[in-house]
């Protein structure tokens, strides 16, 4: 997965497409070298999934709410990166992306409810497509990995067509229900991992 840094060039539609791979792809966190502090930290995680589960819609709410944060500190790194720009289209590029961003994250941050619906009738037509695309590329490869991205594709498909016909009521929990569950394997993985080279565990 491509990681997207706010501090760096934007690309269109990187802020929705942050939330799109939590149903698959836990959140990154390095593995402590003592097993208490990886006990505790998973412990910690675990819990925040679990409210996160809990409470999808506060969860969601929150997330688009940072978001909203994230946007405007890359809208204002764009706009303060202007005269490190080689050409004047390279002005143009940052200064316009820098004030899309700004009017982006002021969008989220005033209306948290409406972005987050928004956000997940985006998230439910990428999944769908997503879905389709590894459906597609399961029928043309071949291999034992053949059946995994048949898989895949299924559930990815049926979750994103899920979104797209409860919505709007699928943006109340979709996001922050993802994003539980991304935490969790988040967790598990943080268990399951092995102690950073070169250190000695406590």
């Amino acid at each position: 997965m491509d990681c997207y840094s706010p501090l760096g060039d934007p690309t269109p539609g990187a802020i929705a497409r942050a939330t799109v791979r939590v149903h698959s792809i836990p959140v990154p966190v390095s593995a402590p070298a003592s097993p208490t502090l990886r006990w505790i930290t998973a412990a910690l995680l675990l819990l925040a999934a679990l409210l996160a589960i809990a409470l999808p819609f506060v969860s969601s709410t929150l997330l688009t709410i940072a978001l909203g944060g994230v946007a405007i500190a890359a809208g204002v790194s764009q706009l303060l990166r202007l005269t490190g720009a080689a050409d004047n289209r390279g002005k143009i590029f940052r200064g316009l992306s820098g004030l899309l961003y700004l009017l982006g994250g002021v969008s989220l941050l005033a209306f948290p409810i409406q972005s987050a619906l928004s956000l997940t009738l985006f998230l439910g037509f990428l999944l769908a497509i997503e879905g389709v695309m590894e459906l597609a590329a399961a029928a043309a490869g071949g291999g034992p990995a053949r059946w995994l991205v048949l898989a895949d594709g299924i559930v990815t498909a049926v979750l994103g067509g899920l979104l797209i016909t409860e919505w709007p009521l699928s943006g109340t929990w979709a996001i922050g229900t993802m994003f539980g569950i991304g935490l969790a394997f988040s967790a598990l993985n943080l268990l399951t991992a092995p102690a950073p080279v070169g250190t000695t565990p406590a």
